[in-house]
């Protein structure tokens, strides 16, 4: 199976049926149904490429039509109505109106189920018992078509193709047997495929340690539907966690563990989730107490479960150094105010990271002498929370309205922003605060996206970055943008790739709807590498509560919206959003250009029932 990811399927069965009940099929395979007692081929086809052509076909199919793979990959499987090989069309007894209705099945983008006459390379007869089925991608266009071949003999007497001798067309109608009984396996065999396909011999645990754990949740799926000992196999719940643990990494995969209620969904439930998206869904989150005194331009990022919130901007551009927790595990989640020890100067327009579990890192902003790049870490699990200055040598500029993240757990990434006078940077500095004296590092490249302020950096597929949108320079004019620029930090000699932009070096625009250009807004790493963009500072009549998301690690990156159920936040710029414990994605703040909406907490939920 292939998971649909705008389905709208969830499981309503009995939580510990595992993947029987919480991940169903979205094209309605039976799987009694795939085990027939005579052999089934197995042909994949590309619905991408013109004439759909194959691109995979298992050995009951090489064994039965006597085609080997490499004579037909890449063709049409149209050929099986030829007898023979040499035979340039389709044979007269081919039931024409069953390759009609094949054809508008396909067209259509509907399954088909039928009888068809085929040939065998040596142009022996047999019936097909054929049934296609369409697989749909991100973008409801269908991708593959997935070909279930049941064959059986034909008892039709053609006489012998020409160039052939009696003999050899006599031999092929005990051909089908005679293979399968040198293999050793009973034709009457439900599980003749078994036999056939040298994988499945492999052990149980093999299988899963070695093979299944190394594939995509999305790939992992899609095996389930080969055989029965592969669907009750993939039931595991974990391997389902080894596989997301591979996919997604172990620091997520700790994260997930720890939310309420993720157990009781299941591993491979979440991974379905998480990866469809399907269950995301927009609410309201009610918590109590207050941020006060009010403010806008602070920064927040997510420690485990808990929503930190520092700084900001207060009445009459006073700059605050209060630090503010919301722990989410709580039964009635509400701000707290935490005391700390030697806190930093006020500032707004800076970055909060989290590194090292419960490590929060400040860096730059605007304060009372005006812009900074000091660098500050407190443990927030400390018994007496103290702020701590990390003294860098070589420091970037000072800056506000830059962009960060965070590498490996240690590593403090800065990018961009507005640094004196007004000037726009395009630089990108490393912090290694694993070190005992951390140093600052340029890291060098030959060529710079334009310089910019108020964009986003994301971290995906390990060590790649991605930068997105903000206000950037062109010329002497600064611009909203929409271009999409990434890095891998795990080259000898990292350097900037351009996505998507405009007369940019390697430039190309990725298909589907992109986001409008912006500003200030804010950018999810979901598992998997996807990027997903919200909000932000839009010009014109455009909406800045559509959300649109990117994975960037496709050959062909393309943009898609995202349409989810619920009442989105209120069109705002300057919000904050971070990720709490893999599945809840926090907005929180942000101005309307009338007020502050501090007071305002909305929950984009990425999965279902883990609250």
């Amino acid at each position: 199976m292939e998971w649909d990811s705008n389905s709208d399927l969830s499981g309503n069965g009995d939580d510990d049926e595992g993947f029987d009940c919480s991940l169903p099929f979205p094209f309605s395979i039976d799987v009694d149904n795939l085990l027939q007692t005579t052999p089934c081929g197995f042909v994949v086809s590309d619905a991408l490429e013109p004439d759909h052509p194959i691109i995979y076909v298992n050995t009951v199919f090489e064994i039965v039509t006597g085609y080997r793979a490499e004579d037909v990959l890449g063709r049409n499987c149209r050929f099986l109505q030829c007898r023979g090989p040499f035979a340039k069309r389709r044979h007269p007894m081919v039931d024409s109106t069953v390759v009609s209705e094949i054809r508008r099945c396909l067209k259509e983008g509907i399954e088909f189920q039928g009888e068809l006459l085929n040939f065998r390379k040596d142009g022996s007869p047999l019936m097909n018992r054929l049934r296609l089925t369409p697989i749909y991608g991100d973008d409801e266009t269908i991708t593959h078509v997935i070909g279930i071949q049941s064959f059986t003999e034909a008892n039709i007497d053609l006489g012998p193709v020409p160039g052939s001798t009696i003999t050899e067309t006599a031999k092929s109608s005990g051909q089908f047997r005679s293979v399968l009984y040198s293999l050793h396996i009973p034709v009457g065999d439900r599980n003749v495929s078994r036999g056939v396909c040298g994988i499945l011999q492999l052990s149980d645990e093999v299988l899963s340690l070695k093979i299944f754990a190394q594939l995509t949740p999305r790939d992992i799926a899609s095996v389930s539907s080969v055989c029965r000992r592969l669907y009750k196999l993939i039931k595991n719940e974990d391997l389902w966690r080894m596989v997301c643990q591979n996919a997604w990494g172990s620091e997520t995969t700790r994260v997930l563990e720890s939310v309420p209620g993720a157990k009781r969904l299941g591993w491979s439930r979440l991974a379905r989730e998480l990866t469809t998206l399907e269950a995301a869904a927009w609410r309201k989150l009610s918590v109590g107490g207050a941020v006060e005194p009010s403010r806008c331009n602070f920064s927040a990022c997510a420690v485990g479960n808990r929503v930190v919130l520092f700084g900001g901007e207060g009445v009459n551009m006073q700059p605050m150094n209060d630090t503010f927790v919301l722990d989410l595990n709580s039964s009635n989640p509400e701000w707290q105010h935490v005391q700390v020890s030697s806190p930093p100067p006020g500032r707004w327009g800076h970055t909060l990271s989290c590194v090292n579990g419960s490590n929060l890192v400040v860096f730059g902003g605007c304060g009372r002498q005006g812009l900074l790049n000091d660098v500050f870490v407190l443990d927030l699990d400390a018994k007496s929370p103290t702020w701590r200055e990390i003294s860098g040598l070589a420091p970037p500029l000072p800056r506000s309205w830059h962009s960060s993240c965070t590498l490996d757990g240690t590593k403090l990434i800065v990018s961009g922003g507005c640094a004196d006078s007004g000037v726009l940077l395009s630089d990108t500095f490393l912090l290694d605060l694993s070190m005992e004296k951390p140093i600052w590092r340029e890291i060098p490249v030959a060529w710079t996206p334009p310089s910019r302020l108020g964009h986003t950096l994301s971290v995906y597929g390990g060590r790649k970055i991605l930068m997105f949108g903000g206000l950037a320079k062109s010329g002497s004019l600064r611009f909203r943008s929409s271009d999409v620029f990434t890095m891998d930090l795990s080259e000898d000699e990292p350097c900037w790739r351009c996505v998507t932009g405009s007369g940019m070096p390697g430039a190309a625009n990725p298909e589907g709807m992109a986001p409008p250009p912006r500003l200030d807004h804010v950018a999810v790493s979901l598992p998997g590498g996807r990027i997903l963009i919200f909000g932000g500072s839009v010009a014109g009549l455009h909406s800045a509560s559509q959300l649109y998301i990117l994975d960037p690690t496709d050959e062909k990156p393309t943009w898609r919206v995202l349409n989810v159920p619920g009442r989105p936040p209120r069109f705002a710029w300057g919000h904050s959003t971070c990720v709490v414990g893999g599945t809840r994605a926090i907005v929180l703040g942000g101005q309307t250009g009338e007020e502050w909406m501090l007071s305002e907490l909305d929950e984009l939920c990425l999965a279902s029932s883990v609250i």
